[in-house]
């Protein structure tokens, strides 16, 4: 896909939500099915069933998807393709690369070991390795847009209100 074919494919969209901006609010839903005996859940994803369960250093058996992996996996993912779209826009070849998300997470506060340790990851990095020929102008460019447009990683920087409700 090339830049007249993004912004063709796009405008529509666009005019669409300026004209009547509530059609450009979707709302999203995951939902993970508690099944089976074992500490786990299933999430289906856009293509695959996936389990997760416990992480090793919470005592699983690393078999399970870890939902701690599966953020910096929607992390890594988002950034990614919001680059791709940023490169394209901005008429940047990018021949291939690496997003890599990582994340320090400190299990004694999700374990409870100790009250005064955060529970959630304490610091996320996102690299990206890519093979093109853009310049360092164009490059700073392309980060701070793809910054700038990332759902996952604006959601993470600017930490939203999120609530819980249970029901029997």
């Amino acid at each position: 896909m090339d830049t007249t074919e993004l912004r063709a494919l796009q405008a529509p969209l666009k005019d669409q939500y300026r004209e009547t901006p509530d059609s450009a609010v979707v709302t999203m839903r995951s939902t993970a099915e508690l099944s089976g005996l074992g500490i786990s859940c299933r999430v289906q994803t856009g293509q695959a069933l996936v389990e997760a369960g416990l992480h090793p250093a919470a005592g699983g058996d690393g078999s399970l998807a870890c939902s701690g992996d599966m953020l910096l996996d929607a992390l890594a993912a988002c950034a990614g393709v919001t680059l791709r779209a940023v490169a394209t826009s901005l008429g940047l070849e990018i021949r291939g690369g690496t997003v890599t998300a990582e994340g320090d997470l400190d299990f004694r506060g999700t374990l409870g070991v100790d009250k005064a340790a955060p529970v959630g990851f304490r610091a996320i990095r996102l690299a990206f390795a890519l093979d093109t020929d853009a310049d360092a102008e164009q490059l700073a460019t392309l980060e701070k847009l793809t910054e700038r447009y990332c759902v996952v990683y604006q959601t993470l920087r600017n930490a939203i209100d999120v609530s819980t409700s249970l029901t029997a």
